[in-house]
């Protein structure tokens, strides 16, 4: 019996200035790249989030580049989540996230 290839861990860091009109990707990579940028988040105390999903379509953005409108509905509702997690509010519609782990899986520091 053989074990499945582990998934190659992928990053994608975002910046949102009003001015910018909508977040932008200023950080992307895999493997010690995307380990990289998770350790240098969590260093700064930025929040990181485990959506493969939504980094996988990240992952198709240019850096520097802000994300396509068709995106929008996905971020912001992560920037909402992170509003009230920051806040110290209920959050709803995004998993419970626990303390920083290895494994990376919903990490909130």
């Amino acid at each position: 019996m053989t074990q499945a290839p582990k998934a190659r861990l992928e990053a994608v860091a975002l910046t949102y200035a009003p001015e910018d009109g909508a977040p932008r990707v200023v950080a992307k990579g895999r493997g010690l790249l995307a380990e990289e940028i998770i350790e240098r988040a969590r260093e700064a105390g930025v929040f990181v989030h485990a959506s493969p999903e939504l980094v996988g379509l990240l992952m198709q953005v240019d850096l520097d580049e802000r994300i396509p409108p068709t995106l929008y509905l996905a971020v912001a509702e992560l920037l909402a989540w992170l509003y009230r997690l920051e806040q110290g509010l209920p959050s709803s519609g995004l998993p419970a996230v626990g303390p920083a782990r290895d494994d990376g899986a919903n990490d909130t520091q």
